[in-house]
């Protein structure tokens, strides 16, 4: 019960990271748009490449834990294709262990690098002064999405000894 809860939970997290996502690809397309109407006046925002910049890592980041919930990612099934399907969930177990421990110690270096420019208030060199806090952190709570994505996997994996399916709709 508590697994599945954790899951549902997972799963909105994730859903709504991903509609984050599409919003800011949304945002890039216009943000590029105008740009261009304004270089043909000839000036700009002025911004353009530093927000750009922002937008593809915050969604880069999440959108790992969407994709990963919906089998998004590249799987190389190399080891997976020569071992009998019911121990699935052993390989697979491994590999998301593995996975959730390398993101989990890069969240929390991340997380250092996130405080120490909330706390000395440092913001970008370009004319809009962007504290670097606020895209660092957008990129930390992707890798924390990723971890709690990967955590429920294990979670699920070791409770129900099967790999789980796609389920899209739910």
């Amino acid at each position: 019960m508590i697994i599945r809860s954790l899951a549902i939970f997972s799963r909105r997290l994730n859903q709504l990271s991903g509609a984050l996502a599409m919003l800011l690809i949304a945002y890039l397309l216009c943000h590029i748009l105008l740009e261009i109407v304004l270089r043909l006046f000839g000036t700009s925002t002025y911004v353009l490449d530093e927000f750009v910049g922002y937008a593809i890592a915050t969604i880069t980041f999440l959108g790992l834990g969407y994709s990963l919930e919906r089998n998004g990612l590249i799987k190389v099934n190399i080891l997976s294709d020569r071992i009998p399907e019911k121990y699935h969930w052993v390989l697979d177990t491994f590999i998301s262990l593995a996975s959730f421990t390398m993101f989990f110690w890069v969240s929390c270096y991340w997380y250092i690098n996130v405080s120490r420019s909330f706390k000395r208030n440092i913001t970008s060199e370009s004319i809009a002064e962007t504290p670097l806090w606020i895209p660092e952190g957008m990129v930390l709570v992707g890798l924390s999405l990723l971890c709690l994505t990967l955590f429920v996997r294990i979670l699920t994996l070791v409770s129900t000894r099967q790999v789980p399916r796609i389920e899209i709709n739910k």
